[in-house]
């Protein structure tokens, strides 16, 4: 990647002459130039990806290890794994941020819960390294590109399971079991219910819903059924949202056959109604008898202006960044939608906790 991040001419392109005159402006990559496998989508210099965000750190030589190692991380997407921190949300609702044993235990759940959804991910991409190899931006993927090769893939794969796993039998026997149930799930979305339209959403919001109750078994702390409607409810609407920005892509059905079951007015509808049900439940939350009893305060439910913006923003990224890879990749890296989270999550600190923590 060229440290300017400007698009240059793919090796495909036949060079012309000079004449004299300037030379044309070469057009974008095509979608249907397809890398062959094992290989990277090169150029005479290296091809940029016009839609990727420019790296960090300077690109490594290719084909040098740690161009191989970067690659490696790239493929277990660490960018993702804010996902999991629904795994410390049962911590925080339970008044237990000053308690360092519990707060040890949240925190080795959650770093299991990265090593799975590392896993998760690489096993995903090598399954989808044929569709991905006819995608716009996921052919850059580093197992579809060639960058990290298949047995190197697998391996990992098969390392970071083991080692998640692991490590969660030190923990509650419940936990270990949460865990596995998240793993397997995971594994049977990636072989074949990702082809269900509708049951691969639900399989993502039951993911979720497997992270919360994970940090609660972890933590030994109870979890509220708002918790978990809440939970649910939230992940089936970015999920949907998710599906319905794949609709609107280049050669749709090729890069996730559920598409072809979806339409963009179902879609719509159930955007609608996921959105409404998720504020609409978390507000009932809030005003709950219990909820305020419990947080000593009346003034939860004033954070719900912040669940409603999430929902208006999620939208406007769904229909407004055609081009992005993911609408919930976009969603952390929006300036707005970022800000509104960091200010629901100190509002609802101070209220809930006011310096009296249980």
């Amino acid at each position: 990647m060229t440290a300017s991040g400007s698009l240059r001419r793919p090796h495909h392109v036949a060079e012309q002459p000079a004449s004299g005159a300037a030379a044309s402006t070469p057009p974008p990559p095509s979608s249907e130039a397809v890398p062959p496998p094992g290989r990277v989508p090169e150029s005479d210099p290296p091809y940029v990806n016009p839609i990727a965000e420019p790296p960090i750190l300077p690109e490594s030589p290719k084909g040098s290890l740690l161009w191989r190692v970067r690659g490696m991380i790239r493929s277990v997407r660490p960018h993702q794994w804010v996902k999991n921190l629904f795994v410390l949300a049962p911590v925080v609702f339970a008044k237990h941020l000053t308690h360092p044993s519990i707060i040890k235990s949240a925190l080795g759940a959650f770093a299991i819960f990265c090593l799975l959804a590392g896993a998760v991910y690489t096993l995903n991409d090598l399954v989808d390294v044929k569709a991905d190899r006819v995608h716009p931006v996921k052919r850059y993927r580093p197992i579809a590109s060639g960058r990290v090769p298949l047995p190197l893939a697998k391996g990992m794969a098969v390392a970071l399971v083991l080692v998640a796993l692991g490590g969660a039998l030190i923990g509650p026997f419940e936990f270990f079991l949460t865990a596995l149930a998240y793993f397997i799930l995971n594994l049977a979305y990636s072989l074949r219910l990702k082809k269900v339209a509708y049951l691969d959403v639900g399989c993502i919001a039951l993911g979720f819903v497997l992270r919360v109750l994970a940090g609660g078994f972890a933590t030994k702390t109870p979890i509220s059924g708002f918790m978990v409607a809440c939970t649910a409810l939230l992940a089936l609407f970015l999920g949907f949202g998710k599906r319905r920005h794949e609709l609107a892509g280049v050669n749709a059905a090729k890069q996730r056959s559920a598409l072809e079951a979806y339409s963009p007015q179902a879609l719509t509808v159930a955007l609608a109604l996921t959105g409404v049900a998720t504020v609409g439940t978390y507000l009932a939350y809030t005003l709950d008898p219990t909820t305020r009893s419990f947080f000593q305060s009346e003034y939860l439910w004033m954070t719900t202006i912040h669940p409603l913006f999430g929902v208006f923003r999620f939208l406007q990224l769904v229909a407004g960044r055609p081009k992005a890879e993911s609408p919930t990749q976009e969603m952390l890296r929006d300036v707005p939608f970022v800000l509104n989270l960091v200010m629901y999550v100190a509002e609802v600190i101070f209220i809930v906790y006011r310096l009296r923590p249980s």
